[in-house]
């Protein structure tokens, strides 16, 4: 491209150097050319004047008075009648520029120069035409050389913006050329890499959150079905089966859900439920965990509730709380639920030390974590709560308290689950 910018460039210059340039130099050959027969034009005329007031004065005219009347590269020859002819100078050869006058008692005047003079004149003229034209083709090639630099080299940072994003790079350069054009294919690169970034985030969360969130089932799933292996109790293969189906179902839900937040995380699909089947199953899937570590997990408070939320979604932010109090919480962990206004809250507390004071306002922000965990287990339990309307709460530090609030619907429990709209 910069071969074919420079390329052009010098072609429109020559085209313009040779038009006017030819033209130039026909007009200047002409003026000189015109100038020289004037100049001896002039001085034939003159020189005719002088012999004629000499004539009518009766005063001599000699080679002498009349070479003062010459100029010195030139010829001139006065005829009188009845005299001699006069002559001064050397006469030229070859292509000479002749002018002749004649006076009113028959005298006449011829003055020649050598053409040579308007041949070197014309020469100097084109010596000078061709220096101003060398002039302009050395600035048009530099710059033809500077806009194509200037041109080309934008063009190649976009090629290599291009060729980052394809290779996974998404970072924007924000980098303007001065140009519209570039400057608009510069934009829609770093709005391209902007998208490219925020989607590449949100896979990445996506990955870390469903590796989070699908730990704690399957490996509650993979306890139940070595139960249902070794043991040969029909019935206690029937409960354990019939739990693990449970969790399946869970696992199913949390998946879509997470998938739901991932594409739009203010999509929700929420439905009114009975807090206290949640509350429970959470309370027998963690208990075997609490009783291997020597501790205990209860419920107590008002019964009965039924609030609006994605039941998955729900048990999700309790176990996410339930697994915090085990990793980090220490005691008997209680699980409280009570009435606010119009809102059902479910309190998650336990005995430990609680939350440390210079971690309280950041507790839910992802990688913030008291201990040597991945802190994403309580950012993913804000955004599901928020997700339907609800919100996740941090009410004490010492010892911790988090309350999971949402919208509660005064309903008759034998009434069926239902959208609500």
């Amino acid at each position: 491209m910069r071969r074919r910018l420079i390329n052009s460039t010098l072609a429109v210059v020559l085209v313009v150097i040779a038009v006017f340039g030819v033209s130039l130099v026909i007009v200047e050959t002409r003026t000189i050319s015109n100038s020289a027969q004037e100049s001896v034009d002039s001085e034939a005329l003159r020189l005719i004047s002088v012999v004629e007031s000499r004539l009518l004065g009766a005063e001599r005219i000699n080679p002498g008075v009349l070479a003062q009347q010459v100029a010195h590269n030139r010829y001139a020859r006065v005829e009188i009648p009845g005299r001699t002819p006069i002559e001064v100078g050397t006469r030229p050869t070859g292509s000479v520029i002749r002018s002749t006058a004649k006076g009113e008692q028959g005298e006449k005047v011829t003055v020649e120069e050598s053409s040579s003079a308007v041949t070197s004149e014309v020469g100097r003229t084109l010596m000078i035409i061709g220096a101003v034209a060398l002039l302009a083709i050395v600035s048009a090639v530099l710059l033809a050389v500077r806009q194509a630099n200037k041109l080309t080299s934008p063009l190649t940072d976009l090629a290599e913006t291009a060729e980052r994003l394809g290779s996974g790079d998404p970072r924007p350069r924000h980098k303007r050329y001065g140009v519209p054009e570039l400057d608009r294919v510069a934009d829609v690169l770093d709005s391209s890499a902007e998208r490219i970034a925020r989607m590449l985030t949100a896979e990445r969360r996506l990955a870390a959150d469903a590796s989070h969130q699908l730990r704690t089932p399957l490996t509650a799933l993979s306890m139940r079905i070595e139960e249902i292996s070794v043991t040969d109790d029909p019935d206690t293969v029937k409960e354990e089966a019939n739990i693990a189906l449970t969790q399946v179902e869970r696992l199913t839900d949390v998946v879509e859900r997470l998938l739901t937040n991932a594409r739009d995380p203010r999509t929700g699909s929420a439905v009114v439920f009975d807090l206290d089947e949640v509350v429970k199953q959470q309370i027998e899937e963690w208990r075997p965990a609490y009783r291997g570590e020597g501790r205990a997990i209860v419920r107590s408070g008002k019964q009965g509730l039924r609030a609006v939320g994605t039941p998955g979604a729900v048990a999700q932010v309790l176990a996410a709380l339930i697994e915090n109090s085990l990793m980090h919480g220490g005691g008997t962990v209680a699980l409280r639920t009570r009435v606010t206004g119009n809102q059902a809250v479910i309190e998650v507390t336990d005995e430990g030390p609680g939350v440390p004071p210079d971690l309280g306002a950041r507790i839910f922000e992802r990688t913030i974590s008291g201990r040597n965990s991945t802190g994403i287990g309580l950012a993913v339990a804000r955004d599901l709560a928020e997700a339907d309307g609800g919100r996740l709460e941090l009410l004490q530090q010492q010892p911790a308290v988090f309350a999971l609030f949402l919208s509660r619907v005064a309903l008759n429990r034998a009434e069926p689950e239902r959208p609500v709209r």
